[in-house]
């Protein structure tokens, strides 16, 4: 039988996918974490304006992927964009985090934002149901929360009620790596708001609660009573390694090794000979960062020994590449983390990588992880969407985002 919508619209077959499209989409973990929830999201636009990051995309989602768009966000129109569920907006972290200089969401790279907005609202009745934004938690305390309160305003002012909410990689992969979500509803479907702030948890630590209490009648928020994520991964560094034979060439010969061990504070090299001796090889991971050292700024090498390797990077000049340690059997042994193990510490291990070794690592740390948005989309994406596409609106003559999923 027919399905017909409030508004007596004929929809003669309903529709079995929610369609997407996918932002600053980089080499697509996005999209994987979406399609990996479930088999119900499909991407049907892409945007990026990196050659090199949309040349890894269409090698892992095939060469026809007709649906990556490489203009700038700036140069898009309304138009550009197939009818959505969904959009995803990984937009650029670079002026959000101390890195870059903190310079904010209206200036530099991290201005894309407002290309993004601005499609949002010239989509008029064509917007999507849902918006999930991504960034750094530096967005949260950029210009003193300044710029986290214009983009959750901006969004409000084109109809949509804002949900944000903190997810660490290290919950589902050995990665730390603390990530800001918003996740952003049309107001047709908004459940009755609370009259008070949520309460402190692991997903709206204080500092973001703090945010939202001195905001909470300013803002329009539509916060969600989601579940608590896994504990810390099962897995560890040592679980990924990919080692590869000891006469390889990736391995660092025994000058280069010697160098970054003269840059290490006396605890990580405590640790170093603590292990060494061990019938086991133990791994730890290191960047390089100028620290103070006796009275002076030195370029210093700081271990990290917990199992869980540090937040991947871009390698922009080299400093951004993570050094792997392997210690034991009388052996202190140190290469770069490889692209592969790179794409598993952000869930993505069937991802079929290409390019030269830094292009790959340039393209998975300035990735989302996989898991993560998995998670999102089991636990906040999908009810909503459901619930849109169920809701007994009255508008859905404007098209045909309201046609009834199978679950």
């Amino acid at each position: 039988m027919p399905y017909r919508s409030p508004a007596g619209v004929n929809m003669t077959k309903p529709r079995d996918t929610f369609q997407f499209a996918e932002f600053f989409a980089g080499i697509g973990l996005m999209r994987m974490g979406l399609e990996n929830a479930s088999n119900k999201f499909s991407c049907v636009f892409a945007n990026d304006l990196d050659p090199k990051k949309k040349a890894m995309y269409t090698h892992h989602f095939g060469q026809d992927s007709h649906e990556f768009n490489d203009k700038d966000v700036h140069q898009l129109s309304a138009q550009d964009i197939p009818t959505i569920s969904l959009a995803t907006a990984s937009f650029p972290c670079t002026d959000l985090s101390l890195a870059g200089g903190r310079a904010g969401v209206h200036k530099g790279e991290s201005s894309a934002f407002w290309g993004f907005y601005n499609i949002l609202n010239s989509m008029n009745s064509k917007k999507p149901n849902v918006v999930l934004l991504e960034n750094v938690v530096g967005l949260l305390s950029s210009n003193n929360g300044d710029d986290f309160e214009d983009v959750l305003r901006a969004m409000n002012q084109i109809g949509y009620s804002v949900d944000p909410f903190i997810l660490d990689a290290k919950w589902f992969v050995p990665q730390s790596r603390a990530r800001m979500f918003v996740v952003c509803s049309l107001e047709n479907y908004r459940v009755s708001q609370s009259n008070l702030p949520p309460d402190e948890s692991r997903i709206r630590p204080a500092k973001l609660i703090e945010f939202i209490t001195k905001r909470f009648n300013d803002i329009r928020w539509q916060i969600r009573d989601l579940p608590d994520p896994p504990p810390n991964s099962t897995l560890k560094l040592n679980d990924i390694v990919q080692d590869p034979d000891d006469d390889s060439a990736d391995w660092w010969n025994e000058e280069r090794v010697e160098y970054i061990l003269n840059q290490m504070f006396d605890r990580h090299l405590s640790w170093i000979q603590e292990h060494l001796n061990n019938s086991h090889y133990s791994y730890a991971t290191a960047f390089r960062r100028v620290r103070p050292y006796n009275g002076t700024k030195k370029s210093m090498a700081e271990l990290r020994t917990d199992g869980i390797a540090g937040c991947l990077r871009t390698p922009k000049g080299g400093s951004g590449r993570q050094i792997l340690f392997r210690v034991g059997h009388g052996r202190i042994s140190v290469r770069l983390l490889s692209p592969s193990e790179c794409a598993t510490l952000m869930g993505a291990s069937d991802f079929r990588v290409s390019g030269t070794t830094n292009q790959a690592l340039f393209g998975f740390g300035d990735a989302v992880c996989v898991d993560a948005v998995s998670w999102i989309a089991k636990n906040a994406i999908l009810p909503l969407l459901r619930q849109a596409e169920t809701h007994n609106c009255g508008y859905c003559e404007h098209d045909d985002r309201h046609t009834t999923v199978s679950t």
